[in-house]
């Protein structure tokens, strides 16, 4: 694809800086340079420079790099000016590269032109806002995995297996005399079910990488003076919640982020839920249960001295059917049981003792098995919503055409259908305002 306009932005994060990089792209950036720099750099040398206005004025000092396209990140011809990491310096040099026939760049503009330019897939420009998104090193190692091909190698083997079988069923269409009898001798039958099981194990690993983009949502729901708070404080190894022995204390959800094995949790404490005439409270405990409906999984914290009460399993039976659930029974360290792991009607339970710590970290690794979290981190690629819908989709289509298996024409379509949902992924098939929503959320810059 070729671009018409050159585009420019600071590429460094807002604020002050030792170093400050504006990125120049397009078929202008010879000129550009020219007005800059007084001269084009030698490609791929970077090169001392003094940075000057219109009257010859310097405006900053400090290394220009030229990378020629199409050997250069968008595809393009690509100018780095190096400079002072001063929002005022950068600004004004900014400003100049403008008025030297320069717009400013979109948000994601620069990987988006690098994607158009067929430097990368889709499914790698998305790794490259997720590798600078990304709030742990296993985060950040998955979204490396994605950025070098990891992902979509494994989309693409699969689009491959697709698009043989579909040439096994085309060619039964055009010998409509072979009929089914040419389909089972090529086994069509076991290659579709070997692409399903192969489709259903990129989804697990997809998965695996949607928690660690992602992240959990966790909300510690309880009646009040259970603990919620003092185990808000032991998860987060820090004091981010009031605690005391009145009931009612915490009036409102409070949020903390932690991590567990790389994998960040957004744990909520919230209003403890009982009847109350008290109006700030009764707020409170409206958005408890607004927090509620949004969670991944819900902590219900119990006082193990007396089990699970009545009021208890009132508020379980409002919890929505799709929530997942952890009963957690606290203050071990008064009722003198030990910390441990059992069963409740179906559902997991904790003993432990948030003031002690004891049992926590059980509490921990049962939040991880609760999403279906059990990778080590090697292997995991960085995946989105939008992946696992396509490949789900996928495999509905998959589904189908193994039911349609004696109907060739019905066969072919879902197979077809099943090819352009996994090209979603990659971006080899992928509407137009798609592409505006993903890039519109990359860094200005970027």
């Amino acid at each position: 694809m070729m671009t018409s306009d050159t585009i420019a932005a600071i590429a460094t994060a807002p604020g002050r800086g030792g170093v400050g990089v504006i990125r120049i792209s397009g078929p202008g950036v010879a000129a550009l340079a020219q007005g800059v720099l007084g001269r084009l750099p030698a490609p791929r040398h970077a090169s001392f420079a003094r940075f000057r206005a219109e009257d010859g004025d310097v405006l900053d000092e400090g290394i220009a790099l030229y990378f020629p396209g199409p050997n250069s990140f968008t595809g393009e011809d690509v100018l780095e000016l190096q400079g002072h990491g001063g929002p005022v310096v950068l600004k004004r040099l900014l400003r100049r590269c403008v008025e030297l026939g320069a717009r400013l760049a979109e948000p994601g503009e620069f990987s988006k032109r690098a994607f158009l330019n067929d430097k990368f897939d889709l499914a790698q420009a998305e790794a490259v806002a997720d590798l600078i998104d990304a709030s742990s090193e296993e985060a950040a190692r998955s979204a490396i995995r994605s950025l070098r091909g990891a992902f979509s190698g494994e989309i693409r083997t699969l689009v491959d297996q697709v698009i043989n079988l579909r040439m096994l069923v085309e060619a039964t269409l055009d010998f409509p005399e072979e009929d089914i009898d040419f389909l089972e001798a090529a086994d069509a039958h076991g290659k579709l079910k070997g692409i399903q099981a192969q489709l259903a194990a990129v989804l697990r690993t997809a998965r695996q990488g949607s928690i660690l983009r992602e992240g959990v949502h966790v909300v510690l729901v309880g009646q009040p003076n259970v603990g919620k708070s003092s185990l808000m404080n032991a998860l987060a190894g820090d004091e981010v919640a009031i605690v005391t022995d009145i009931a009612g204390t915490t009036r409102d959800t409070l949020r903390e982020q932690i991590h567990i094995d790389g994998v960040p949790l957004h744990i909520i404490d919230t209003a403890g839920l009982r009847e109350t005439t008290d109006t700030v409270e009764r707020i409170g405990i409206e958005r408890t249960w607004a927090a509620i409906d949004k969670a991944d999984i819900a902590l219900m914290l119990l006082d193990a001295r007396h089990g699970l009460t009545e009021g208890e399993q009132a508020i379980l039976a409002r919890f929505p059917d799709k929530l997942r659930r952890l009963k957690v029974f606290n203050k071990i360290d008064l009722s003198g049981e030990a910390a441990g792991l059992s069963e409740l009607g179906g559902v997991p339970v904790v003993y432990l003792s948030a003031k002690r710590g004891e049992g926590v970290d059980l509490l921990r690794s049962q939040l991880l098995a609760a999403v279906g979290y059990e990778s080590d981190g090697q292997g995991v690629f960085m995946a989105r919503e939008r992946h696992l819908d396509a490949i789900r989709r996928a495999a509905a289509h998959l589904e189908l055409a193994e039911l349609q298996y004696r109907q060739i024409e019905l066969f072919a379509e879902e197979l077809r259908l099943a090819q352009n949902a996994l090209n979603e992924i990659t971006g080899e098939f992928t509407a137009d305002d798609l592409l505006g929503e993903i890039f519109s959320r990359f860094c200005i810059g970027k």
